[in-house]
């Protein structure tokens, strides 16, 4: 019987700490689908969104400290977000400073994406720069030599500078940046990407970074990538 209590004992200080354990889980965690940097570090904060977040209600987002919002408009060649006229036009509506992004894809050629950003993205004085964001998909298996891959880059951006009259920004995933080090080869402003900590990986300091990619806003269904602009 004694043993039968020590046992007892045993196993409810064992549920105990599961169950405090998985309460610290649950914190941890809702505390980082809130979480953003400090405004006092990055003054200027924004998101980037898809189709993936569906209609967007950009007041509510620009009342939860949204400065400004990057929205996909192309990828590759020939595809195009369902969203990006919507959102386009909604986030000039409500006055929260707006930019496009292109999704490159190392399966087609840099003209031909060109011309699938610059005839969906409409010419606006008052738009951000547009941004090009390189990363592996699925996809595309595709892994053209450095040189290649460079020389495309630098004739996309040729093309669609012609047409926003603005510098573009490069974003970067890291798996593309060990690859062919694109940061030290296009002379344009870098957005990195890692999650809570300030990333390092590319060769130059980057001008704008993805601190976040589970953030949760007032506004959006899902979750959101929240960035922030170097001080």
């Amino acid at each position: 019987m004694v043993s039968l209590r020590l046992l007892g004992r045993r196993i409810g200080r064992t549920g105990a700490i599961v169950i405090a354990i998985a309460l610290t889980g649950v914190v941890v965690w809702t505390l980082a689908l809130s979480w953003r940097p400090s405004d006092t570090d990055y003054v200027f904060q924004g998101v980037d969104v898809s189709a993936a977040q569906g209609k967007i209600q950009w007041p509510t987002v620009m009342a939860s400290g949204a400065d400004f919002a990057y929205l996909r408009a192309t990828m590759g060649a020939t595809g195009r977000d369902d969203r990006f006229a919507a959102n386009w036009g909604d986030t000039h509506a409500s006055g929260i400073r707006r930019g496009a992004i292109h999704v490159w894809s190392f399966c087609q050629l840099a003209a031909d994406q060109a011309n699938n950003f610059n005839t969906t993205v409409p010419y606006a004085d008052d738009a951000l720069p547009a941004a090009i964001y390189l990363e592996f998909a699925e996809d595309c298996a595709a892994r053209p030599a450095r040189d290649v891959v460079v020389s495309e880059v630098k004739r996309f951006i040729t093309m669609v500078e012609s047409h926003t009259r603005k510098p573009v920004l490069l974003k970067i995933a890291q798996p593309v940046e060990a690859a062919y080090q694109l940061s030290a080869s296009v002379p344009r402003p870098i957005w990195s990407m890692q999650n809570f900590f300030p990333p390092d990986y590319a060769a130059r300091p980057w001008r704008m970074w993805q601190a976040s990619d589970m953030r949760r806003i007032d506004g959006v269904e899902g979750p959101v990538h929240w960035n922030v602009v170097a001080p």
